[in-house]
């Protein structure tokens, strides 16, 4: 008994209508270079910059650690200020969410709460042992929400962009 073919054969090209021209990548062509511009000043000193890529475990030690070193340079030389602790908690939280590894962003917005909380310790009033530590404590941390928030909202916003960027790059 023959047994007919189903399907036309296929050899593995497929071609358009015939007698037309292929297009240049099917013939072997490489297209020209295309030139490119120099960056502006700007973007070159930026790429001198370090650009390490911390873990999300990285990440949070790196903002706590650095957040405990300026709560005790605040407390040691602008007398426990919270504006300046809150002010420079904005540069450390933006750091964190540019640093961070590109599978590691979704912990930026968490992180970074979580050293404002343990860098405020050395900042907040400790009068009255540990009961006035906590109180003080609790106090800096809801005088100081707008701080918070924006450091928050900075590294959230960062880590977002970057992550945008991403899929769009790995759609393409």
């Amino acid at each position: 008994m023959e047994q007919h073919r189903t399907r036309p054969p296929y050899n593995g090209t497929r071609r358009g209508t015939p007698g037309a021209p292929l297009p240049a990548q099917a013939r072997g062509e490489r297209r020209p270079p295309v030139a490119r511009r120099p960056p502006p000043p700007v973007v070159r000193t930026l790429r001198r910059l370090p650009n390490p890529r911390l873990t999300g475990l990285g990440g949070g030690l790196f903002s706590a650690a650095l957040m405990v070193v300026l709560g005790c340079l605040d407390s040691l030389l602008f007398g426990s200020s919270l504006t300046v602790y809150g002010v420079l908690f904005v540069p450390v939280s933006v750091l964190t969410a540019v640093w961070l590894r590109r599978g590691d962003l979704p912990t930026a917005p968490i992180i970074v709460p979580i050293a404002f909380a343990v860098g405020l310790v050395p900042v907040a009033d400790s009068s009255g042992g540990t009961s006035g530590r906590l109180m003080g404590l609790f106090t800096a941390l809801a005088t100081q929400a707008g701080w918070l928030y924006g450091g928050t909202l900075a590294a959230g916003l960062i880590a977002l962009v970057r992550r945008i960027c991403q899929v769009r790059r790995n759609s393409r």
